[in-house]
């Protein structure tokens, strides 16, 4: 069996998550106590007590996400003896591939949480608020051939462009507002239904270009050394342990198309995988895998008996 292991992204984000994993686990308690304090917020207690509507907030579902990911992972390896070794490939979607890096330790826990705390602040200072959108093409006829042609559409009148090539039949577009309006249009004429994003940020286009310089700022700094389990990038959908290459991918990441589906395509193909298992919060992940690669086993591990069952599977 060759496992690949996932990390969610925003929208999986709920109040509530990570709660029974800090109530059964010391070692998930210590990862969210040390994210509090490299942020210097209590975010653990806003996980488990909301509102809604200040975890959504992109500064601070990021770092939440990412730590309910690596909780889980922490609490797999030193709880159930599963070391992450064993999975030969990990990729996140967006922010989960900080949570990937962080998890098989390219990147430290508490620099994760601040890089993720800046990239949220950045993003959203990057466009103001209204003046973005970003929206979701979905059926049986959206693929990425007809996003593109509908995001050209929307190019006529401003930025527009793919940002997450979810799978066939989910792709998400991204720009200015009225461009997406208009992409909008010509994918309802290609035969997409398409729905707005409740987003505070047009996120994975050009429009983002501030944060890109702001994040490549904060990564020049930021200590990563080779991953323990190659990370296949967003960016190129391809393995990369090389430091440098991850750090370089990150930056182009914020302004980059999530190539999600090539990604999960080259893991099952080429990649081998027969087993995806999605750490953290939600299952998102867990069903763009089983519309990708149907013959692959898919689980999501949220809960603590998640985790034991998927530990002693091994």
């Amino acid at each position: 069996m060759t496992l690949a292991l996932l990390f969610p992204g925003q929208g999986s984000q709920s109040v509530g998550m990570g709660a029974a994993l800090a109530d059964a686990f010391a070692s998930a308690r210590a990862v969210f106590a040390e994210v509090d304090e490299a942020l210097g917020q209590n975010l653990s207690q806003l996980m488990r007590e909301g509102p809604e509507d200040q975890l959504t907030l992109t500064e601070n579902a990021q770092p939440a996400l990412m730590a309910v990911s690596v909780a889980a992972a922490r609490v797999l390896r030193t709880e159930f003896g599963f070391d992450l070794t064993k999975a030969t490939w990990v990729a996140g979607h967006s922010l989960g591939e900080y949570s990937a890096l962080c998890a098989v330790g390219a990147l430290s826990l508490a620099d994760t949480a601040r890089l993720l705390k800046l990239r949220g602040q950045a993003m959203q200072r990057a466009v103001p608020v209204g003046r973005g959108a970003m929206a979701s093409l979905i059926g049986p006829k959206t693929d990425l051939a007809l996003a593109e042609e509908a995001a050209r559409a929307g190019s006529e009148v401003g930025v527009c462009v793919v940002a997450n090539d979810n799978n066939n039949g989910n792709v998400v577009i991204s720009g200015d507002k009225a461009a997406v309006d208009r992409a909008i249009e010509k994918a309802k004429e290609l035969g997409a239904r398409a729905i707005p994003l409740n987003v505070s940020a047009p996120f994975h286009c050009p429009l983002m270009q501030s944060a890109a310089d702001e994040m490549a700022t904060a990564l020049a700094t930021a200590t990563i050394v080779p991953p323990s389990v190659a990370v296949v990038a967003n960016i190129t959908a391809r393995p990369e342990t090389d430091p440098e290459v991850i750090r370089r991918l990150l930056v182009e990441q914020v302004t980059g198309r999530v190539r999600w589906r090539e990604s999960m395509e080259w893991m099952a193909g080429e990649g081998g995988v027969t087993r995806f298992a999605e750490i953290g919060a939600g299952k998102v992940l867990t069903g763009m895998a089983k519309r990708i690669a149907p013959d692959a086993e898919s689980g999501a591990l949220n809960t603590p008996e998640e985790l034991e069952a998927f530990a002693k599977s091994f």
